[in-house]
């Protein structure tokens, strides 16, 4: 009993830190609509070309692109930079020993983030869309940026040039004798190649992808599934019928 009760505190302390990693800001409400092939494409486009260079997704094949509308040719042609061959898995350009090197740890895995992100704010891709929209320039870390979401994170702001350079506005609040910092608001340094509604259109491309690439299958288990509830329903209707005649004579 007593180390049952020790496992539990130790798991909620876990998860305290856990919650407190994420920063205890509102998530917002990611776009995701995993039907929409347009923005599966784009967001498959953008994290190939931001996201493969440090982050793997180890179980994720080239070719299962093929599941969102893109054929071989347009794999070979677009998508296609550490390997030559759409069979294979999408692994990091980057030297896992000088990741860790540079950034104190080895770039995570992306393949189920999206699925592994979810909290007591929303889901993981509510967190991932919140993330990729709150970096803000901060000299005092190692990288020169810093997330309102997941306060002094390792990893520097990879869409930066989309989105520009930003520094977050705090206010200091005295809450019952103890000194702390409130976000208010964003100051823009430099602008990024996007305006703001088009780099959180891009952000939620990519998180839909991320998604999307968490559980390729989903949309089929979904189709598959309503199929079935119909089938049980017409069934359960079919059977109810049988059972009213089999029963009629014998009242």
């Amino acid at each position: 009993m007593k180390k049952l009760i020790l496992t539990l505190v130790a798991a909620l302390g876990i998860a305290g830190a856990a919650q407190a990693s994420e920063g205890g800001i509102h998530w917002d409400k990611a776009p995701v609509n995993t039907s929409d092939t347009a923005s599966l494409q784009n967001g498959a486009k953008i994290f190939v070309n931001y996201c493969l260079s440090c982050h793997s997704a180890a179980f994720m094949r080239f070719n299962r692109l093929k599941d969102i509308g893109l054929t071989d040719q347009d794999i070979k042609d677009n998508l296609l930079f550490s390997t030559d061959k759409v069979g294979e898995t999408m692994k990091a350009a980057i030297n896992p020993k000088e990741a860790k090197e540079w950034f104190g740890a080895n770039p995570p895995d992306l393949t189920v983030i999206a699925r592994s992100r979810a909290g007591s704010g929303g889901s993981g891709a509510d967190y991932l869309y919140t993330f990729l929209r709150t970096f803000y320039r901060d000299d005092t870390k190692a990288t020169g940026w810093n997330n309102l979401a997941f306060p002094s994170v390792g990893m520097p702001h990879a869409l930066w040039e989309l989105q520009g350079e930003r520094r977050a506005i705090f206010e200091e609040h005295d809450d019952h004798g103890t000194k702390t910092q409130v976000f208010k608001g964003w100051e823009q340094v430099s602008p990024g190649k996007m305006s703001a509604v088009q780099y959180d259109q891009a952000v939620g491309d990519l998180v839909n992808y991320l998604q999307w690439m968490g559980e390729p299958a989903q949309n089929t288990r979904t189709r598959i599934g309503v199929g079935v509830l119909i089938f049980l329903a017409f069934f359960i209707f079919i059977a109810w019928r049988l059972n009213a005649a089999f029963w009629k004579d014998v009242k």
